[in-house]
């Protein structure tokens, strides 16, 4: 049944052998701006490529400022402090993410409730999200409050899920009327854009990651970005010690955090970010193959939203059912093709059962159908 799928990848990715899901191409300066690095001795996390990576990245996403981090997570974490997270709050997120995406609201010792998705974008749905705070909250002196808690509801974070934009402004809109800060889980779009704006550009906040399966890597790393002179100064003190710049004494006037990017990781990913160009075409070359060839299929794929340019990350298709999700998942990875299901829940995950909850009907929709598959870019 599976197998015209089989063949298709095998002669889109040219090969009969095994083929990943997404694997990273280096195919720029890598070796060579490593080397640099490493004769420099600046392998840390002090060095001119960090200053490098976070200018091209400001540059490229149109924020005015970007900090450079250990990871994605890290920087998740941090703009959520930023934004005034504190133990005992509330954050609102979608269930279809990343266990990342609540592991940092965790780390804030918050507490995540879980609002639907669209089926279209499969990120934060703002219609659950405004159906959700009508029902459930109210506003006293500039804070949401959760009626059925108690707590003070203090952010939202919407996840640009594949690399495929969530209707962001819509969402932005409703947090503002109701006071809660949003912060975007920009890690898997870089390189996508909603109404002509990059995303992680439109909340207060973005993250962004740069591990070793996203569009392009520093190997491990991540950065935030932002408007907002004050946050990214704040950003950049507390992800490196919060320490106080001196020639020599080592002061610290705040409980920071050490998750700064190091210098050799910059390198990596500052080459691959001068043809990232270059990966988005190929990206999107691929993804046209697939529209192509899914378009006359029982087979669904997963298209770039309305009013959105993806950067297609990692390319999805949906099926008819759980049954034939996993059929179709046994006979690709039995066939040497690597793919893998959407992820479970998170409200269904050890951690966070116990999490309010809105509707979750399209969240468990796509869960049950939902594969990717190769991705990568093609040489």
């Amino acid at each position: 049944m599976f197998q015209d799928t089989v063949d298709f990848i095998q002669a889109t990715f040219r090969t009969t052998k095994f083929i990943p899901l997404h694997e990273p191409k280096f195919i720029g300066s890598e070796k060579k701006y490593l080397n640099e690095c490493i004769d420099s001795t600046f392998v840390s996390s002090v060095g001119k490529f960090v200053d490098k990576f976070e200018e091209m990245i400001a540059k490229y996403t149109g924020a005015k400022y970007a900090v450079a981090t250990s990871n994605g997570t890290s920087a998740l974490h941090i703009s959520l402090l930023l934004c005034g997270v504190e133990s005992g709050d509330e954050v609102i997120t979608q269930p279809l993410t990343f266990v990342a995406t609540c592991n940092a609201i965790d780390y804030c010792n918050a507490k995540p409730i879980f609002v639907d998705v669209d089926r279209e974008t499969t990120g934060l749905s703002s219609d659950a999200l405004k159906e959700f705070l009508e029902e459930n909250t109210t506003v006293k002196n500039d804070q949401c409050i959760n009626i059925k808690t108690g707590k003070v509801i203090r952010a939202c974070v919407p996840m640009h899920t594949f690399g495929h934009a969530c209707q962001i402004d819509d969402i932005v809109e409703v947090c503002d009327k109701y006071h809660i800060a949003v912060v975007e889980d920009a890690a898997e779009s870089l390189g996508s854009y909603y109404k002509g704006k990059h995303t992680g550009t439109f909340g207060k906040l973005g993250a962004i990651s740069f591990n070793g399966n996203k569009i392009i890597t520093s190997g491990g790393g991540g950065c935030i970005i932002t408007d907002d002179e004050i946050l990214a100064k704040k950003a950049k003190h507390i992800t490196t010690t919060a320490k106080v710049p001196h020639k020599w004494e080592y002061t610290h006037d705040e409980i920071g955090y050490n998750y700064r990017m190091p210098n050799l990781n910059a390198a990596l990913v500052v080459a691959q970010l001068e043809n990232l160009d270059k990966v988005l075409e190929n990206k999107q070359e691929l993804a046209n193959s697939y529209k192509y060839f899914f378009e006359d299929k029982e087979i669904n794929f997963l298209k770039e939203p309305k009013d959105s340019r993806s950067n297609y990350w990692l390319n999805a298709v949906v099926l008819k059912d759980k049954n034939e999700r996993d059929s179709f998942l046994e006979f690709t990875n039995t066939g040497g093709i690597m793919t893998r299901p959407i992820w479970t829940l998170m409200n269904k995950l050890e951690m966070f059962k116990d999490s309010q909850c809105g509707k979750l009907d399209n969240a468990q929709w796509l869960e049950e159908r939902v594969v990717n598959i190769p991705s990568s870019v093609r040489l």
